[in-house]
């Protein structure tokens, strides 16, 4: 597979129009849910000149992959090599099968995502997510490091203790985790006495959690853990649909596309492409994908994209944080809110420890907000403090109820989860 990212802009393009004729045609053959879209649609590939000419093809959205989950199959059953799912975060969890070249695939954009941020064969891994319950994040990164070269350390997630017992006795360089279990790492080595900046950890790889605002610089999340660990923080940002990760480099200027493994574009609400810098709903088509490949996806996310080249010499769009997902919008007294808005409310609160947010429709179809927290000092001024700073950047204060950090853990792995949910959506 080439490596695109260095290439001239007009290079890619020109390699990205090739690969979308081979998908949609591989799609006309194989999949029984793209050809009764295209027949129904009266769609004519090779009308498609250009990555704008996409805009002839309707959107494919979550509903259909999990309605029609086996109709996306273009291989026999008998050459899957491995079954991944969704999380189910927003609904039904989504089965997606990879065959043999598929792992090869995701090994790959792997591999691009640690050469992106500057890691090789002379660094130590230590991964701190799940390996097994259908995840394919653990599978992605675990064979990507091992692509690179990288020495790997298996460690899973949580069990702080340990985690800082490997960093220390293997001398790890990049830890691969949740943001908000590094600050989990902190606070333990606080208590310890031990001193993070005197390890030999030079990054860290954030999964599954922003780090950044939307003008790029670090959030409260991500401010509060390069305040006392200075490390290079890289965000990230994947789904089990996209097969595919958009990783920032060392300049932290957005995620990078890996060009040759997916087109993407960012639409309005009528489902027209967006200009860079207009913000919309990502929606990806995945290239050199056999198993389930997918063509114009709505992955509900909202965000937007940068085309200039980057200072790292890397020619490939970025994209911007992720504002909130599409679904998760909420309608509250009045106001519209994304999670995320809480969530950096919160994390920019030293006195609180941890927190899951609960989301419920009333009995009269409107919005719900429940904010489940752990606080290291459970005062008067502690609970006014949280309340001032959510009225503050709000507008409107949801209910807050208290809880120990066992109570809270609970919460985030309820009925099973592979990583913790800071936001349970229970509509």
């Amino acid at each position: 597979m080439q490596n695109l990212d260095l290439l001239p802009q007009t290079e890619i393009e020109n390699f990205q129009i090739k690969a979308l004729h081979q998908l949609l045609e591989y799609l006309q053959r194989n999949s029984a849910f793209y050809q009764k879209l295209f027949n129904e649609n009266n769609i004519i590939i090779d009308n498609i000149k250009s990555i704008s000419d996409l805009q002839q093809i309707p959107v494919t959205s979550k509903n259909d992959l999990q309605n029609h989950n086996w109709d996306f199959l273009c291989v026999e059953k008998s050459e899957i090599a491995e079954y991944c799912t969704t999380s189910g975060t927003m609904g039904l969890p989504v089965t997606i099968a990879l065959t043999n070249n598929d792992l090869e695939r995701l090994a790959y954009n792997e591999f691009l995502s640690f050469e992106c941020i500057g890691t090789n064969s002379t660094d130590i891994l230590q991964l701190m997510l799940s390996l097994d319950r259908q995840f394919m994040a653990g599978v992605a990164y675990y064979s990507g490091a091992r692509k690179i070269g990288a020495g790997l350390v298996r460690v899973g997630p949580g069990n702080v203790g340990m985690q800082i017992e490997t960093i220390q006795r293997l001398g790890t360089t990049v830890l691969v985790a949740v943001p908000s279990f590094i600050i989990s790492l902190i606070n333990y080595a606080k208590e310890k006495g031990i001193d993070l900046n005197k390890t030999t950890v030079k990054k860290i790889v954030c999964i599954g959690e922003n780090i950044r605002n939307e003008d790029l610089s670090l959030n409260s999340l991500g401010a509060k853990i390069h305040k006392d660990w200075n490390v290079n923080l890289h965000s990230t940002y994947a789904s089990t649909e996209k097969q595919t990760a958009f990783t920032e480099c060392n300049h932290g200027k957005g995620g990078h596309s890996h060009p040759e493994l997916l087109i993407f574009e960012v639409l309005d609400e009528n489902n027209k492409q967006l200009p860079a810098g207009e913000y919309g709903e990502l929606v990806i088509t995945t290239l050199g994908v056999e198993g389930m490949p997918l063509l114009r996806y709505k992955t509900g996310d909202i965000c937007t994209y940068y085309t200039e080249p980057c200072a790292c010499g890397r020619n490939s769009s970025r994209l911007s944080p992720i504002r909130g997902r599409k679904q998760q919008l909420l309608k509250y007294s009045g106001t519209t809110i994304y999670p995320q808005s809480i969530l950096n409310v919160l994390n920019g609160i030293p006195e609180v420890q941890d927190y899951v947010i609960e989301v419920t429709k009333t009995n009269i179809e409107t919005d719900d907000i429940l904010i489940n927290i752990a606080v290291q000092n459970h005062s008067i001024e502690v609970v006014n403090k949280i309340k001032q700073a959510l009225q503050s950047s709000l507008r409107v204060l949801p209910k807050i109820i208290y809880l120990t950090q066992d109570e809270i853990t609970k919460l985030q792995f309820s009925e099973g989860k592979r990583k913790p949910s800071k936001i349970l959506d229970l509509r």
